[in-house]
């Protein structure tokens, strides 16, 4: 029963508050001894849980996809390896996977993907990322604008695209080396920007920490910044301003 429902039921007087009480206390996860399933995480914050698909044993992993599929029709898993993309698609042979983003989904048919945001990357390297962030984006019901390897060494690409950069509700800016591609969006969009910092870089990059430091660090305005390499949080994030955008 969903909290709806239950709200519903104790307005017509057919369950007590008590008994509501304690439904809501039942559905709020499930227990299944090695993981504690969020399965009314999309009640509360209209996000479905997500599958942070690394370093999790196989059996887990099936298990927790298979509730999952069963609770809404779509399931999204982060960080897959082309081997448990087999193991999924051997249970579930419609699954789709993307080596690039490591994204492994199965999403509700004739879904409308709605608003815009725009994910850009300072180089080709950091697609991966970027695709993380934008594909995320679309599950979770977001249009995207995909506009890559605009950076700063090039400054000429990125004004080409500027006007579909500023139609954006939110601009998702991706990048290794120095990370100076969010300090330049930030300057030019009237539009929140997320800064994603990539640990695309040689040796002084530091993994992303110099990408990091740029972006936390720039002195323009409406910029804000995700962990190094998380595409998804970019994707979550700027899904959630795009829905405001949108009065959702």
């Amino acid at each position: 029963m969903t909290l709806q429902q239950v709200l519903e039921e104790v307005q017509k007087g057919t369950i007590s508050v008590q008994d509501a009480e304690q439904l809501l206390r039942e559905n709020s996860y499930e227990e299944m001894g090695y993981a504690k399933l969020d399965t009314s995480r999309k009640e509360r914050t209209g996000f479905a849980e997500v599958i942070y698909c690394s370093n999790k044993a196989d059996e887990h992993l099936l298990k927790i996809f298979d509730r999952l599929y069963r609770e809404d029709g779509e399931v999204l898993g982060t960080r897959a390896s082309e081997k448990q993309y087999e193991l999924v698609k051997a249970s579930f042979p419609q699954v789709k996977y993307d080596p690039v983003s490591r994204i492994l989904k199965i999403e509700a048919p004739g879904k409308e993907r709605v608003g815009k945001i725009a994910v850009c990357t300072a180089g080709t390297a950091d697609i991966p990322v970027a695709e993380e962030a934008a594909q995320t984006a679309e599950f979770f019901g977001t249009a995207v604008d995909r506009i890559y390897d605009v950076g700063v060494s090039g400054m000429h690409r990125l004004f080409s695209r500027l006007d579909t950069i500023q139609e954006a509700n939110c601009v998702v800016a991706v990048a290794g080396m120095e990370g100076a591609l969010a300090s330049v969006l930030g300057g030019l969009v009237s539009r929140p920007v997320i800064a994603v910092p990539t640990s695309v870089g040689y040796g002084a990059n530091f993994h992303g920490l110099s990408a990091l430091l740029t972006m936390v660090n720039s002195c323009a305005n409406g910029i804000a910044v995700v962990n190094i390499d998380n595409g998804y949080g970019a994707g979550y994030l700027a899904t959630q301003i795009n829905r405001l955008a949108l009065g959702k």
